[in-house]
């Protein structure tokens, strides 16, 4: 996120999903009004990622999206183990540096993957 206001949007919907988790009261609807500051900054990405993601959570009511793999020496990978809550956490922190060229990549993947559950 670029602005200010949108920075303290994402670090209240942080703070919210570490102390309750993805059924964190009002979620889906401090998703919705930081993609509305999304669409501001012009970021297509992160405006189709937020969307998917309160699609997801609304809809299946949990953030089990495999995003996140790991790889062994011979270059195969392996998807991560990780709790729902932390899985969200770290899309969200990915979100803080959104213009990073990692984060990004890892983006795309969390929109593929969210894709790929919802449709």
């Amino acid at each position: 996120m670029k602005t200010g206001l949108a920075n303290q949007k994402l670090d209240a919907i942080i703070a919210n999903v570490e102390k309750s988790g993805v059924t964190a009261s009002n979620l889906v609807e401090d998703l919705k009004a930081l993609r509305e500051m999304a669409l501001l900054e012009q970021d297509p990405l992160v405006v189709k990622l937020l969307r998917l993601t309160y699609e997801f959570l609304t809809e299946n009511e949990c953030f089990d999206v495999q995003a996140q793999y790991d790889e062994d020496e011979e270059g195969n990978e392996y998807p991560m183990e990780i709790e729902e809550k932390e899985n969200l956490l770290y899309l969200l922190n990915l979100l803080k540096n959104a213009d990073h060229k990692i984060n990004r990549e890892e983006m795309k993947d969390y929109r593929t993957a969210l894709k790929a559950e919802l449709y």
